[in-house]
């Protein structure tokens, strides 16, 4: 196998093409980067990129690093791939030729959908986006969070601490509704009220108010108004898979890939954000928005690509940073079924232990790390855990590990 090429330079990408060389691959590998940056982190890009603006420390790798790796970085565009002949053809018409090609595409913003158009919202998806709220928020004095997942809860955590006057709109009826336990829920909506934000639960955004071409505020169901400068949307993504779609790749909310994380052609892996996999952590496919995730995913596909194939099995785990809380979670709750708390809220450090048929499938900690890395190791063993020991916060979780 003499060429790789990856398309998407996020971490999934990035991540893979030096793990290829870490494993041992002598080929050519080819990095297609959509930006013209080099690959950077996003995390920091809600946190502390909004506070410093120094773009050097968001970098995964400095541009050294991909000349001594023989690494080429191709800051141009893919339209679509000829499967037969085993090539991508490139937004200049030029065709690049591979002989395994990685889609590493990632997410695409979802766009707020309102009778007048989102124009005078901002979202935070890439480092163009962090720069203009920067670039924002010195003259805002009130501030509108659209959504109270994980960028939107970061960034109100954010906006407050910098004395805006913040508010948060969800449709659902609380935070973090689609990852988090209600127990974890109730704790940061209470941590963020304290700071001051606002929360609106169960409601619909009608329309984006604007006065004289200057967006002035949000107009909920029920002729509620939303007095704001500023409005940011974090309203989620959605797989970026049009071009495994339209080169005929099996597709599903995601790049459908089997446990190697191969797709329906066997000379092309997807990795990252994008893909739908199978695995045991789950009764179905999913498809997971994690650092973690996207970088695990491509050390698998290295390690395949260099002769040491093993199905993809890493315990998914996430992070979120809000204000001076950090949210770990180690697992997927979303099939349990009981709930049993170790710690207390008010003392603001604990954790939430889930369970599925007795069987523990996943934590979620608050300024618990140690709690985290246990559970990590006791879920990938699928160790045995009883609950009245999980709830005992004087008993030593380590001395389960095998």
């Amino acid at each position: 196998m003499d060429r790789i090429v990856i398309v998407g330079a996020g971490h999934a990408g990035c991540q893979l093409a030096f793990s290829l060389r870490a494993c041992g691959y002598q080929g050519e590998i080819t990095l297609v980067n959509g930006e013209d940056t080099l690959p950077y982190h996003r995390p920091p890009l809600s946190k502390a990129y909004l506070k410093t603006g120094r773009e050097e420390e968001l970098l995964l790798r400095g541009e050294s690093a991909f000349a001594e790796n023989q690494i080429q970085l191709c800051r141009n565009t893919a339209q679509d791939i000829d499967r037969t002949r085993c090539e991508l053809r490139m937004a200049t018409g030029r065709p690049l030729p591979y002989d395994h090609l990685v889609l590493a595409t990632g997410t695409v913003t979802r766009r707020l959908q309102v009778p007048n158009g989102d124009q005078g919202v901002y979202y935070l998806k890439n480092v163009t986006d962090a720069q203009a709220l920067r670039a924002a928020l010195p003259t805002t004095k009130r501030v509108a969070v659209i959504g109270a997942g994980f960028i939107g809860l970061e960034f109100a955590a954010f906006a407050a601490d910098a004395g805006k006057s913040v508010s948060v709109i969800d449709l659902a009826d609380r935070v973090m509704a689609r990852t988090a336990s209600h127990e974890i829920s109730a704790f940061f909506e209470k941590r963020h009220s304290q700071a001051g934000v606002r929360f609106r639960f169960s409601r619909k955004i009608v329309d984006v108010v604007r006065k004289e071409g200057t967006v002035c505020g949000l107009l909920l169901d029920g002729e509620e108004l939303i007095e704001a400068d500023l409005i940011v949307a974090g309203i989620g993504v959605i797989a970026n898979s049009k071009l495994a779609e339209v080169s005929g790749l099996e597709t599903d909310n995601g790049i459908v890939v089997d446990r190697y994380l191969t797709t329906s052609d066997s000379c092309i892996s997807a990795i990252g954000d994008c893909t739908r996999f199978p695995t045991e952590y789950a009764s179905h496919p999913v498809r997971l928005e994690s650092v973690q995730n996207a970088n695990d995913q491509a050390r698998s596909v290295a390690e395949k690509l260099t002769g040491k194939k093993q199905p993809y099995t890493a315990v998914p785990w996430f992070w979120s940073d809000q204000g001076a809380d950090k949210l770990q979670i180690a697992g997927l709750t979303g099939a349990s079924d009981c709930h049993v708390m170790r710690g207390l809220p008010e003392h603001n450090k604990f954790s939430v232990f889930n369970f599925h048929e007795g069987r523990l499938v996943a934590v979620e900690s608050v300024n618990q790390p140690a709690d985290h890395m246990v559970a990590r190791r006791l879920i990938a063993a699928g160790t045995r855990v009883d609950q009245a020991l999980a709830a005992d916060a004087s008993f030593q979780l380590k001395t389960l590990i095998q």
